[in-house]
């Protein structure tokens, strides 16, 4: 009798294991995929979801400069229709939104910034892919010319346009001060640190969209442009009929990531000009955040992560379309 007991626990555990493997197998695809992706799933809400729901929380709350407490009385919706209507400008470092003067309003910087730049790297990247797929004599030295400014640090990266932008010490501001492209202090002049700033991310960040473009290209099957060539199609109907719809999926995740980090641009800022000079939304949040105005820096989180969702959406949408056959 105790030998059959010895047996059966035995057995239990292996019983068990089999059954849980039996289970897995006979799921769908669909249905692993579900439950490969489950700790990743927790690990981002542990990670990403529960400090959102705490920012909206706090965003919720009025702002407390007097007491220990880091945010006051429940106010609701106040701190998001004072934002977004203009009516607290006049508690924050600079206004969050005031369209009569654009380069000391944090979303219009930032909007500017982001159109710019992202627009700017997305023609230099797309142009640069395009020779870069082509076979020529060295094609990796200039592969690796291209890529060496996207490895600089951002550090590094906004000292060397700091520099070169310094009055008395850069070897650019002189010729464009006399061109009339940049002011006599351009890193303490709105319009020029927004200029520069912008040249400084198009310096580094045109590679990424050239590597990610680049894969996209080399991804497209060859035999279709050899019959292209053998029905007498042009360069530009080979372009706008093979590569323009098939690296357009690619374009799209390109444009999706650089547009999520030229709306949270911080570092650049900073290294180059300042939060003062250049009010984008990321530096509004740490200098209202570093002014003891917790409840506002949260508001204008939550907005940016909510317009950060917006425009995630819309490169969804747009990839789902393009899955399904349109473009």
């Amino acid at each position: 009798m105790a030998k059959e007991t010895n047996a059966r626990a035995t057995r239990s555990p292996l019983r068990m294991d089999l059954t849980l493997l039996n289970r897995v197998e006979r799921l769908s695809d669909t249905q692993f995929v579900y439950l490969m992706l489950t700790p990743v799933i927790v690990l981002f809400g542990a990670m990403a979801i529960w400090p959102l729901v705490d920012t909206f929380q706090m965003s919720l709350h009025a702002d407390n400069i007097i007491s220990s407490d880091a945010t006051g009385d429940f106010v609701g919706f106040e701190n998001y229709v004072g934002m977004l209507t203009g009516q607290t400008n006049y508690l924050l470092p600079r206004p969050f939104l005031d369209l009569s003067t654009p380069l000391t309003s944090a979303v219009s910087v930032t909007v500017l910034f982001t159109g710019i730049a992202v627009g700017v790297e997305m023609i230099l990247g797309f142009g640069m892919a395009l020779v870069l797929d082509k076979r020529f004599r060295g094609r990796r030295w200039v592969r690796v010319a291209i890529i060496l400014p996207w490895a600089v640090p951002i550090v590094i990266q906004g000292m060397i346009f700091y520099l070169i932008f310094t009055p008395g010490v850069g070897f650019a501001t002189d010729p464009l001060q006399s061109l009339g492209l940049i002011s006599l202090s351009p890193l303490a002049d709105p319009w020029s640190s927004l200029v520069i700033v912008i040249g400084a991310d198009i310096w580094k960040e045109s590679a990424f969209m050239t590597l990610l473009i680049l894969a996209g290209l080399q991804s497209i099957d060859r035999d279709l442009y050899n019959v292209a060539k053998v029905t007498g199609a042009s360069k530009l109907q080979e372009f706008w009929t093979i590569t323009f719809p098939l690296v357009l999926p690619t374009l799209l995740i390109a444009l999706l990531f650089r547009t999520i980090a030229a709306l949270k641009v911080y570092g650049t800022v900073v290294t180059v000009s300042n939060c003062n000079t250049l009010p984008t939304l990321t530096c509004l949040v740490v200098t209202t955040w570093n002014a003891n105005r917790y409840a506002s820096a949260a508001t204008i989180a939550f907005i940016m992560a909510a317009v950060i969702a917006i425009a995630l959406t819309g490169y969804l949408w747009k990839l789902r379309d393009l899955e399904y056959g349109g473009i």
